[in-house]
């Protein structure tokens, strides 16, 4: 079985963004997606075959107030709107719908990853846990903490995926994966301690996220090295920036943004032979 995992990392995805539009266009398809964060909804539309859906919500919807921003903060407090991202933007009724029937009709089984706020732990939600026209999963994955609010359902509040399972490698691998590209969509360096005490405000009802992210640097960190691991061994390809380009979470700048889509497409472009020797395609 074949896997694509998709890390995410806030507008600088952009760049899966431009990897999966190649693949796309390459006929490129897998057994098992799992997305983290942004790369959840990147996954969803590229199992959908919409080219160049996940690149409007990027460069183009992002420069909308309603889409982020200090009117957000203020108004809702997220940085982030999620519920405009997700469902005014996405509903079957909206602007730029997501092809619920293509995407969960698919071949490929997808899996989203979000840390479940009591806990801290990982949790995965699977396609036939995604709702249409209620893509609250892909909020709930998606959630930083600080920068959004967290995502509550059933009397659960989820934060970003990426603080309890941020390179879901091990799963891919449960799940039966023996061949797996990963994306990530920043240069895959080591990460140092994050300035939790400036977040304990806002997190003081949340005591296992401010402990995962006291942890996230180790956690990261050993996933890193099992990644490249892998790499060593040809059970995965790592397709990842040799620059972030100033780009950060949430970048909103057009010209950065266009030229990060065509890196990624071209970064894709240039690992193809590679991947369809590692994965055949039918």
């Amino acid at each position: 079985m074949t896997g694509l995992i998709d890390v995410g990392g806030g507008m600088r995805d952009i760049y899966g963004a431009g990897v999966m539009d190649c693949f796309l266009d390459n006929g490129i398809s897998f057994d098992v997606c799992i997305g983290v964060s942004a790369g959840s909804a990147n996954i969803a539309s590229f199992l959908a075959k919409q080219k160049g859906r996940n690149y409007r919500f990027f460069a183009q919807y992002a420069s909308r107030k309603e889409y982020m921003g200090f009117y957000e903060f203020i108004k809702n407090g997220s940085y982030i709107n999620l519920d405009y991202i997700y469902s005014y933007l996405s509903n079957s009724d909206s602007e730029d719908p997501l092809d619920f029937d293509m995407m969960t009709q698919s071949d490929s089984e997808f899996i989203i990853v979000a840390t479940d706020g009591n806990t801290g732990g990982a949790k995965y939600f699977y396609k036939k846990d995604l709702l249409r026209d209620d893509f609250w999963l892909f909020k709930a994955s998606c959630a930083m903490p600080v920068v959004c609010r967290p995502y509550e359902r059933d009397g659960v509040c989820y934060f970003d995926g990426g603080l309890a399972d941020p390179i879901p490698v091990e799963k891919a691998f449960e799940l039966g994966c023996d061949k797996i590209v990963v994306i990530i969509p920043r240069p895959p360096a080591q990460k140092s301690s994050e300035p939790v005490r400036l977040m304990r405000p806002f997190l003081k009802n949340y005591p296992a996220i401010i402990k995962d992210i006291e942890n996230r640097p180790a956690i990261y960190n050993g996933k890193l090295k099992a990644l490249y691991d892998y790499v060593n061994d040809g059970k995965l390809i790592l397709i990842s920036p040799d620059s972030d380009k100033g780009l950060n979470m949430v970048t909103r700048d057009k010209t950065k943004l266009d030229a990060y889509y065509k890196k990624g497409y071209g970064d894709a472009l240039r690992k193809l032979d590679l991947i369809i020797k590692a994965i055949p395609q039918n």
